[in-house]
């Protein structure tokens, strides 16, 4: 047994009862629930994934028309904004603890995205990662799946996007340099507040934003472009004209080659967890927000961060964000794209 090997194996591990997480019971290829103390207060979910590849229908809000692959479900960065949270109320999980601390794993998801690319007579124009729950959350320290997806993808020549918040994307940049010698790889970091104090309370299982900040430069070091992601910029808390000077100078001065910004977004469902949020670490500013996220005062808010930031991104040298450079990262969609024509030669990807 392999020193990686004994180390589960001497923990907690048992079948999900259906009563405590229902959802579960429909997952098909449930394998095992793992709880570790280096995750405390997280269980694993290990399932045998039936398929990868996710294609997202043309119609849909999100990511129109786009792949997808997501080898986890859940986030253990307990951002109390992240849009990704209802998905977890699919599995009879709830959108607050629930998603930071019951994390499915598809532990096979490599393999079978390996089997899944070899049969398909056309294969996907690029897949899109970091589009629901993080593929370098801390979990992807254990489970190493990206290296094995990374390598299957890049074997087929399929263009790929990540978006992350996790450090650990450095591990994998020798993988990512030489993917970008066959194919077409955008890399993003997301990060949107120099105030570590502030950052580590509303996203309090992320790196820091130094960390991240450091991130980007091992991202250029490594010959690799990378797009930043000042998001979500918080009304009052992170979007003054002097913090956001500071954070697109940090930006700039870590070698960004591109950056985007988007202001607090909040759907129905992730209003309710980020409030909770709100009143206990910030009370003074319930009133705002709510005048802000319920009176339709939001767009307004837009422009006026607009206003501030883009002056900002001209003055440190960086192109004009762009419809371009979103659709990098898959986030445009292919809605209203022609189709494309079928591939004579799957080996040419």
């Amino acid at each position: 047994m392999n020193e990686d090997a004994m180390r589960w194996s001497g923990q907690r591990t048992d079948r999900v009862d259906a009563g405590t997480l229902p959802g579960l019971a429909r997952l098909t290829g449930f394998v095992r629930s793992v709880r570790t103390p280096e995750f405390r207060g997280v269980t694993f979910h290990e399932v045998l994934a039936k398929s990868a590849l996710n294609h997202v229908p043309a119609d849909a809000r999100m990511l129109p028309g786009e792949y997808t692959v997501n080898p986890y479900r859940g986030c253990t960065h307990g951002c109390q904004y992240c849009f990704a949270r209802p998905t977890h109320t699919r599995l009879g999980l709830n959108v607050a603890g629930d998603f930071d601390n019951e994390i499915i794993v598809k532990t096979n998801i490599a393999e079978v995205l390996r089997g899944e690319l070899a049969r398909k007579r056309k294969l996907p124009p690029r897949v899109a990662f970091g589009t629901n729950t993080d593929v370098y959350q801390r979990a992807e320290g254990r489970y190493a799946l990206m290296p094995g997806i990374i390598d299957a993808l890049s074997g087929h020549r399929v263009p790929f996007s990540i978006l992350t918040k996790g450090p650990l994307i450095r591990r994998d940049l020798p993988l990512l340099a030489r993917a970008s010698r066959v194919t077409t790889v955008h890399l993003g970091v997301s990060l949107s507040m120099l105030d570590e104090e502030l950052q580590q309370s509303v996203e309090f299982g992320t790196a820091t934003t130094s960390a991240r900040l450091a991130t980007v430069r091992a991202i250029r070091d490594a010959g690799l472009d990378c797009t930043v992601f000042l998001s979500p910029i918080l009304p009052h808390l992170s979007d003054s004209p002097a913090q956001l000077e500071d954070l697109v100078a940090a930006v700039a001065s870590a070698g960004a080659t591109d950056v985007l910004y988007h202001p607090l977004y909040l759907s129905s469902a992730v209003k309710e967890v980020f409030f909770a949020w709100l009143r206990r670490a910030h009370p003074a500013l319930v009133g705002e927000y709510t005048r802000l996220y319920s009176s339709g005062s939001e767009t307004a808010y837009r422009h006026e961060i607009g206003a501030r930031i883009r002056p900002l991104i001209a003055k440190h040298g960086f192109p004009e964000p762009s419809k371009a450079i979103e659709d990098k990262f898959a986030l445009n969609g292919r809605r209203g794209q022609p189709p494309q024509a079928e591939p004579t030669q799957p080996t040419l990807f």
